[in-house]
C-alpha cells in the first residue's frame, strides 16, 4: 500500500514539475508573464467545470448505461433458470399448497395487464401465506426434478452478475438448500413427522420466493419481449387449463 501511493506521489510531483518546465520555456522564449497568468488562470477555473462534466454527468450517465446492460444480463439469467427449472418446479410444488385454489385467482395474468394489476398482485403475494401439506410420493419426484437440475442451479450460483440481484440470490440458495435436504435422504416412506415438517419450511420457502420472483419475470416479459411473455402466459404453471398450443 506505501509503495503503491508512493508511487502516485512521485507520478504527481513529476507531473507539476512538467508544467512548470514548460511554462519557464514559455517566458523564456515570449518573456510574457502576463500572458501566461491570463491562460494558467483561466484553465484553473475551468477545472471545475470539467469535473463537473466528467464525475458527475458523464460517470452519472455511463453509469446509469452499464447498469442498465447488468439488468439485461440479469434478466436472460432468469429467463434461463425459469425455463430450465423454475416453471416445472413452481408447478409441482403447487401441488402441495392447499390453498393453491386461492393464490390461482390471481395470478391469471393476461396481456391486458398494466402495472396496476402488477403492483396489487404483489400486495397480495406479500401477504399470502401458503399452507404446504407434502405427500411422500411428491417429495420423490421433487427430488428428482432437482437433482436432475443440481449442476445447473451450482452454475447459476456461480454467476457473478447475481451478486447485484439479492431479492433473485435470496430464491436460488434456498431451492439450492432444498435440493441439497431431499438429496441427502435415501427416502421418505419412514421419515418422522418432525422431518416431514422441516421439509415442508424448506419447500414453503423456496415456493414463495419463486412466486415473487416469477411475477416479477413475467412483468419484465409483458413490457420487454412480448413474444416470450406469450409462451410464458400459455406455460402458466398456477393455471391447470393453460396449453402451449394456441386455439
Amino acid at each position: 500500500m506505501k509503495n503503491k501511493w508512493r508511487w502516485q506521489l512521485f507520478l504527481g510531483l513529476g507531473l507539476i514539475f512538467l508544467s512548470a518546465f514548460v511554462y519557464f520555456i514559455h517566458y523564456l522564449i515570449f518573456r510574457d508573464m502576463h500572458h501566461i497568468f491570463i491562460y494558467l488562470i483561466g484553465d484553473i477555473g475551468f477545472v471545475f467545470l470539467e469535473v463537473l462534466l466528467v464525475t458527475l454527468i458523464i460517470h452519472q450517465l455511463l453509469v446509469q448505461q452499464e447498469k442498465q446492460m447488468l439488468i439485461k444480463k440479469l434478466n436472460m439469467v432468469i429467463g434461463v433458470f425459469f425455463s430450465e427449472v423454475g416453471t416445472s418446479l413452481l408447478k409441482q410444488i403447487a401441488v402441495f399448497d392447499k390453498k393453491v385454489k386461492d393464490i390461482s385467482g390471481h395470478l391469471g395474468v393476461n396481456s391486458d395487464w398494466t402495472n396496476k394489476e402488477f403492483s396489487s398482485l404483489k400486495k397480495y403475494l406479500y401477504r399470502y401465506d401458503s399452507d404446504i401439506a407434502i405427500s411422500r410420493a411428491g417429495l420423490e419426484q421433487l427430488r428428482d426434478t432437482l437433482v436432475a437440475k443440481r449442476t445447473f442451479l451450482v452454475n447459476l450460483l456461480e454467476n457473478p452478475n447475481l451478486l447485484e440481484h439479492d431479492s433473485f440470490t435470496d430464491t436460488l440458495w434456498a431451492v439450492f438448500h432444498l435440493a441439497e435436504e431431499l438429496s441427502k435422504r435415501e427416502g421418505f416412506a419412514n421419515l418422522p413427522q418432525a422431518d416431514l415438517e422441516h421439509l415442508a419450511k424448506d419447500i414453503k420457502r423456496s415456493y414463495q420466493n419463486l412466486i415473487g420472483e416469477w411475477i416479477d419475470y413475467i412483468q419484465h416479459l409483458k413490457q420487454s419481449y412480448p413474444y416470450l411473455f406469450s409462451l410464458a402466459i400459455r406455460t402458466n404453471p398456477f393455471n391447470e387449463s393453460a396449453s402451449v398450443v394456441i386455439n
